[in-house]
């Protein structure tokens, strides 16, 4: 089955600046996607965010599906707004309206994954509505570093070796 992703700006910026932390395991998914011929979807409101900063003619566009917000995607992002209930205590609430707009988007076009960078909202709120049981769209961010399998929707992630050897040392 192939994968679609809807793509978060903290995603796209390490993927086209090599200085961030995160630009070797985006350049990871991007190519990944590319290779499974996934569907990646590039949102009106990423558009906006991104070319706060950078023209958004810097993407790779030719590879996107661009996707408006429209009143479908506002009326879910408000029953998604309305489910978290209120957000943490420090959270920006533009940041976190915007990021349950996209939530909104993923969930309306039937779009699977989201990507991003960005562990302290979009992933927090987004695996808060998937495990409270209101969205079925699951984040996958960067700082966990990269693993193919992420892209599996039943949420299995591949063993890391790694740790699996290390734990049979400590025995």
């Amino acid at each position: 089955m192939t994968a679609a992703v809807l793509l978060d700006t903290s995603f796209l910026i390490s993927l086209v600046d090599k200085m961030r932390k995160h630009h070797t395991v985006a350049t990871q998914y991007y190519r990944l996607l590319l290779e499974q011929q996934a569907s990646m979807y590039f949102s009106a409101i990423v558009a906006a965010e991104f070319a706060i900063k950078q023209p958004i003619t810097d993407l790779p566009l030719k590879n996107f599906r661009s996707i408006p917000f429209n009143i479908p995607h506002s009326i879910e992002a408000a029953r998604l707004w309305n489910a978290l209930g209120s957000r943490d205590s420090g959270d920006n609430r533009a940041v976190v309206r915007d990021d349950v707009k996209l939530m909104a988007q993923a969930a309306r076009e039937g779009i699977p994954f989201l990507i991003t960078e960005d562990a302290s909202t979009l992933y927090k709120y987004c695996d808060r509505l998937r495990t409270s049981g209101v969205l079925n769209v699951r984040a996958i961010k960067l700082v966990d570093g990269f693993d193919a399998s992420a892209l599996h929707e039943d949420g299995q992630r591949g063993l890391i070796l790694g740790q699996a050897e290390d734990s049979d040392t400590a025995q």
